[in-house]
């Protein structure tokens, strides 16, 4: 499993520096490796899918415009990414007052389920919403990181502004309030499974 993570940031410090030298397709494969999970995140953060869009678009904007001033310095680049991506929420959040939680992600209803299945589905994402509510704002931040935008511990921590262990630390801390919540005792069961969610 290192291997393969040494190997994808290699692969990822390559394009890095291809698109610092001004390599249009580089950065474009930087944009498609990265949109996804900047979009995820960015959407667990705010109430409308289109500002999702246009926010995450803007990060990539702005992490165009401030590739050249990039320097990894043992820093991953999603990190460094990331810390644009919540950088871009706060103002958006100053500027719209409005904050979307994750509780609010999961209280939206699935357009194409029926009645039955909506009724359970609410059912079950109240206890959801009601266990969020129970972490800190720095616990479902870091589960949001992890888990909504798949980052590994070391890129959440450099998009926190925190050491690696203490973002692990939030996570279990977080993953354990969660399980007492929902009644779980697998702590495997309390997230959903996003792969490379285990770096």
């Amino acid at each position: 499993m290192d291997s393969v993570m040494q190997a994808d940031e290699e692969a990822i410090d390559r394009l890095v520096e291809r698109a610092k030298a001004g390599d249009p397709d580089a950065f474009g494969g930087l944009f498609d490796h990265y949109h996804g999970p900047v979009y995820r995140f960015i959407a667990s953060r705010v109430s409308r899918p289109s500002d999702a869009e246009d926010l995450a678009q803007l990060v990539f904007v702005k992490a165009l415009e401030a590739l050249p001033r990039y320097e990894a310095r043992g820093v991953p680049f999603g990190g460094w990414l990331f810390k644009l991506a919540r950088n871009v929420v706060i103002d958006h959040i100053r500027a719209r007052r409005e904050h979307t939680t994750l509780d609010d992600v999961v209280e939206r209803p699935l357009d194409e389920d029926g009645p039955d299945e909506l009724a359970a589905l609410r059912q079950e994402l109240d206890g959801v919403a009601r266990a969020l509510r129970s972490l800190t704002p720095e616990q479902r931040e870091a589960i949001s990181l992890r888990f909504f935008a798949g980052l590994s511990a070391r890129e959440a921590a450099e998009a926190m502004g925190k050491q690696e262990g203490t973002v692990r630390g939030l996570q279990f801390r977080a993953i354990a309030a969660l399980r007492r919540e929902l009644g779980i005792d697998d702590p495997a069961d309390a997230l959903p499974r996003v792969s490379g969610t285990t770096r």
